[in-house]
């Protein structure tokens, strides 16, 4: 039997891009999956899957999140992989505000959604993964979060710096539970996100790429899968940049 098919895996942002790509990947390795948006889109997607259930949540609910037992029914107990994966980078004609320009609402949306929304779903579903002394927690990052970016605003760089912060620290207090926590670190990936970029910026990023690439989601996705595999058992608190070589530490 496989033993991922009692190990159900939550995916934020799941509707489309990288949280599409990593349903469906960890779908592929036969887990249930439940697939999370505020999109409706994310129906269509769950539903092009085996085993997969769709749920409208908005990351950065408070009452939302508290609600994910009720939410996922009989998989809850289940829940063996967190990927938290959803998020928001606001750009005006393709180019991000300049931080003398942003008002204090967008800064604090873009926290909210990338990084308070990553908080609130890790912490509502530590209980079960610590009932069974197993999970795997998984964020998604950015490589703006690990170096200079001209594309990204700073908001989306500052959220997505400290959830790596807020990984290493949540790795350290569920690690004698047997629940690993790691994040990944795309650079420029083929998303709609991306797409929204303005023109020329993907060309600029191919250009100084080793791979002399984008990248696509299932690029990310298939790290997202080892993560959450018995394989990386011990490896926690680690980022794993995935970027064709434009950030190497």
């Amino acid at each position: 039997m496989n033993p991922n098919a009692d190990r159900v895996a939550l995916v934020t942002g799941a509707a489309r891009g990288i949280g599409a790509a990593c349903a469906a990947m960890l779908a592929s390795k036969g887990h249930p999956v439940v697939l999370a948006d505020v999109i409706p889109e994310v129906e269509a997607t769950a539903a092009a899957l085996p085993n997969a259930r769709a749920i409208h949540l908005d990351v950065a609910d408070p009452a939302a999140v508290a609600a994910l037992p009720q939410a996922l029914g009989d998989w809850w107990e289940k829940l063996g992989i967190v990927v938290n994966n959803a998020g928001i980078s606001p750009k005006v004609n393709g180019r991000p505000i300049p931080i003398r320009d942003m008002p204090l609402e967008e800064w604090a949306r873009v926290l909210a959604v990338n990084l308070t929304g990553a908080f609130l779903v890790s912490q509502a579903c530590i209980p079960p993964m610590r009932a069974r002394r197993w999970g795997r927690v998984i964020m998604m990052t950015s490589q703006a979060a690990r170096a200079k970016s001209q594309i990204a605003g700073s908001h989306y760089a500052a959220s997505k710096t400290g959830l790596m912060g807020f990984a290493r620290s949540l790795a350290v207090e569920l690690g004698p539970d047997g629940i690993t926590v790691n994040s990944v670190a795309p650079g420029r990936i083929d998303t709609p996100m991306a797409q929204g970029a303005a023109a020329g910026v993907n060309d600029a990023f191919i250009a100084q790429v080793p791979l002399r690439r984008v990248g696509t989601p299932e690029d990310v996705a298939e790290v997202v899968a080892f993560l959450a595999s018995d394989a990386a058992g011990y490896l926690s608190g680690a980022t794993l940049d995935v970027g064709g070589g434009s950030f190497m530490p």
